[in-house]
């Protein structure tokens, strides 16, 4: 259950929060209040235990009420999530409390590099090697958490004369690196999304999170994407949620159709959390990418039975605000990286081998 104080800040600010009214800085706090950030992180390092199945259900509990304060959520946890698997005890030390309290925004510049594990697409930083670590130039078009009063990014580095890429945590504090104004988004204008130019920045290895990226990735990546889930999950619970309001106990054509989307919502989640529980997409990533898929399509048909369910009421502003945000947060999560195009794409691939 979520923590009724944050249930009812997300419910009030809900609308400010897509569109940008509310102030960005104050979501992470308020997540961390309310102590979501700990769920799935050991108790031994500041968490309150538990396992990353009840970290995706803590972004779906959020994402009911909030698409953008679960995409924060979302960047945060999966940051932390890095520095759990990280071997790098140092930097997780120095950087896991922070990122628990919420002093630091942790900001998940993987989707480059999740693009490409695929073949998608190349890396987009690359590096020099100096005496004590690297000299960084690139750009990241697209990052969330990028908290303007103190943020730290991953992302994968190419070796400029070859080798292996790697992965870097990358603090605001250094020089030459330079965050663009916040995108100008159709929603979620409340989420710190930014570009991320480096020019010159140098980093010593203190902030190697792993050394090689093609290992670390698909290690993550079943986390990663696990928790992007929880945005799927939330958005299509909070909207049969308001069908079954809108159907009361009448009998009605939409009965079925709504019975059928629960049905279908209950397993791709049991299917979610058992694979995650198993450890089974680390080496068999074709099923998670399946699943994204599914709940996102999910979600999508849950949003258009809403409105159906709504009738003209969902397009009158007095009364459709809520479920005109949650068409927009609908037509968000396809396109999230890994998007659907993407996962499709490499799901042909995968075929094909």
């Amino acid at each position: 259950m979520l923590d009724p104080i944050l249930s009812r800040w997300l419910d009030v600010q809900a609308q400010a929060l897509d569109v940008g009214s509310c102030d960005p800085q104050e979501v992470l706090p308020r997540l961390a209040e309310a102590n979501v950030l700990r769920v799935g992180v050991p108790k031994a390092l500041g968490g309150l235990g538990g396992d990353v199945a009840g970290a995706v259900e803590a972004i779906a509990n959020i994402a009911s009420h909030s698409l953008a304060a679960a995409f924060v959520c979302w960047g945060q946890r999966s940051f932390i999530e890095y520095l759990l698997q990280s071997p790098n005890a140092r930097l997780r030390e120095q950087l896991l409390p922070d990122l628990l309290s919420g002093k630091l925004a942790g900001a998940t510049g993987l989707s480059n590099a999740m693009k490409f594990l695929s073949g998608i697409e190349t890396l987009q930083i690359s590096a020099e090697p100096t005496e004590h670590g690297w000299t960084l130039n690139g750009r990241l078009h697209w990052v969330t958490n990028l908290r303007k009063n103190g943020f730290v990014a991953a992302a994968a580095i190419e070796h400029a004369g070859g080798g292996a890429p790697f992965i870097l945590a990358i603090p605001d504090s250094v020089a030459g690196l330079q965050r663009s104004r916040d995108l100008e988004l159709l929603g979620l204008q409340s989420s710190n999304t930014a570009a991320l130019g480096l020019e010159g920045v140098k980093l010593s290895r203190d902030w190697l999170l792993h050394e090689d990226a093609r290992q670390f990735l698909p290690a993550v990546r079943p986390a990663f994407l696990g928790l992007q889930c929880g945005l799927s999950i939330g958005l299509a619970r909070r909207s049969l949620a308001e069908v079954a309001h809108h159907l009361g106990a009448s009998r009605t054509v939409l009965r079925e159709e709504l019975e059928a989307l629960r049905l279908t919502l209950d397993h791709l989640v049991t299917e979610l959390k058992n694979g995650l529980l198993a450890g089974r997409f680390a080496a068999e990533p074709v099923p998670l990418f399946k699943l994204r898929i599914a709940l996102a399509e999910t979600a999508a048909s849950a949003v258009q039975l809403e409105l159906q369910a709504s009738g003209g009421k969902a397009y009158l502003t007095a009364h459709g605000s809520g479920f005109a945000r949650r068409w927009r947060e609908s037509a968000f999560v396809p396109i999230v990286t890994p998007s659907l195009v993407q996962l499709r794409t490499e799901l042909q691939r995968q075929a094909n081998l």
